[in-house]
């Protein structure tokens, strides 16, 4: 006989995940932020320490020139922000494969060589010039995997020497003179340089993430329900789409002071988006997941690993040729300097400094975001200081260490948590 109650009633079912620690999808809001802490004590911090970091660097920055939060100042950071996040955007990928790609700074200056030797000098119309410096990009990651794939080559040895390959064909292609002058009030030009989102596009694009978040969210929540599963309050759905939506309402207003939301940045979150997209919703983005955790397992799994290191390097470098004509288009010009300097350790920084994981098989297409934001952050701040670039680079480099402990600490607690 099934059980009643003591009021004749069934007793209503039990989530099959449920645990009294973690689960309370009935408390509502209060629920929502418990099971938050409880994810934060089991070592899955997400983007909480770069969050906490970014407001101690505006904060602080902020109280020694308020210059620094000013709407213009913040429009420039959003520019400079694009370039090279674009790169970092492909070094997710990589480093979520446990590999890397030490030639995306060479790979971008002379992606932006090629740009400018085709359009300026031979007199190709601008498009076709941008097309074949991403194609040369993705040819030299393909390359890179083939060595991976059937010569074992680690990643590190030939993207190292890819970068000093890469190198020298920048400089053969600049020739003599050594740079190459972009046209002035061109569409490229003015494009990493002039072009922001109209004011009113801007706002109804960010009401999309709330929207999404929303309607996302009531979908999962109506799955999880009918498969007895525990599930979100409508009101904790509701809180979290308002609060996105009105702090990116603000966002908007307060760079609206200013010039507007770059159009080149909106470029860079909409890449950031659809990589977002492709890493948590597709087979491609699980099969980069599983490689990363364990390729001997992914492989007898069934996953043709090979494949998904050659996307995984493609991309990358695909992408860091476009990053190498935002900077072209950014500077309006392309020289010997361009990808150089700092820009490789940059990109590799910001995806790092963002959340994505050293040791493979975790990241994201927002650490990418956040990551360059902090690090242009520094950068901005010190300027506007007046400080000599040399604490950049030593900040820039403490923040580096930081996330890779925290990083570290957060994966031996998730470890020890699952054996507890």
């Amino acid at each position: 006989m099934s059980e009643i109650t003591h009021q004749g009633k069934p007793p209503a079912a039990t989530p099959l995940d449920r645990s009294d620690s973690r689960v309370k999808h009935a408390a509502g809001l209060r629920g929502t932020v418990s099971a938050f802490f409880d994810r934060v004590r089991s070592g899955d911090l997400g983007s909480l320490p770069v969050i906490v970091g970014l407001v101690l660097i505006w904060t602080v920055f902020t109280s020694l020139n308020p210059v620094f939060a000013s709407a213009d100042n913040l429009v420039n950071l959003l520019f400079d922000c694009s370039t090279v996040g674009v790169i970092s955007l492909g070094i997710v990928c990589v480093l979520m494969l446990g590999q890397i790609d030490l030639s995306v700074g060479s790979m971008s200056g002379f992606a932006s060589a090629l740009v400018g030797m085709l359009w300026v000098n031979q007199g190709w119309p601008v498009l076709p010039a941008i097309v074949v410096a991403i194609a040369v990009g993705a040819a030299i990651g393909g390359l890179y995997a083939l060595l991976l794939n059937r010569l074992g080559m680690p990643s590190f040895v030939s993207t190292l020497a890819g970068l000093l390959a890469i190198l020298g064909m920048q400089l053969y292609v600049l020739g003599a003179t050594g740079s190459i002058n972009l046209p002035y009030g061109s569409a490229l030009v003015n494009f990493g340089q002039l072009m922001v989102i109209p004011a009113v596009v801007s706002h109804l694009l960010a009401l999309v993430p709330g929207a999404v978040i929303l309607v996302g969210g009531s979908r999962t929540r109506a799955r999880r329900r009918a498969a007895n599963l525990s599930f979100a309050s409508v009101g904790s759905l509701l809180a979290r789409s308002a609060a996105v939506t009105l702090l990116l309402q603000a966002v908007v207003s307060y760079l609206d002071r200013g010039r507007g939301v770059p159009l080149m940045f909106g470029v860079f979150l909409g890449l950031a988006v659809v990589m977002d997209y492709a890493l948590t919703r597709t087979k491609w983005g699980r099969s980069m997941s599983a490689v990363g955790g364990n390729h001997e397992a992914a492989r007898r799994a069934g996953i043709h690993v090979g494949a998904i290191y050659t996307s995984a390097f493609v991309l990358c470098a695909s992408l860091a040729s476009l990053g190498g004509v935002l900077t072209a288009a950014r500077l309006a010009s392309a020289s010997q300097q361009a990808g150089t300097g700092d820009v490789n350790l940059n990109a590799i920084a910001a995806a790092v400094i963002g959340g994505t994981s050293l040791f493979g098989g975790r990241g994201s297409a927002y650490s990418a975001v956040l990551g360059i934001i902090v690090i242009q952050s520094i950068a901005s701040g010190l300027t506007l200081l007046n400080l000599s670039s040399s604490l950049r680079f030593m900040i820039t480099g403490a923040v580096l260490a930081i996330a890779v402990i925290v990083d570290s600490l957060a994966r031996q607690s998730r470890v020890s948590h699952g054996r507890a």
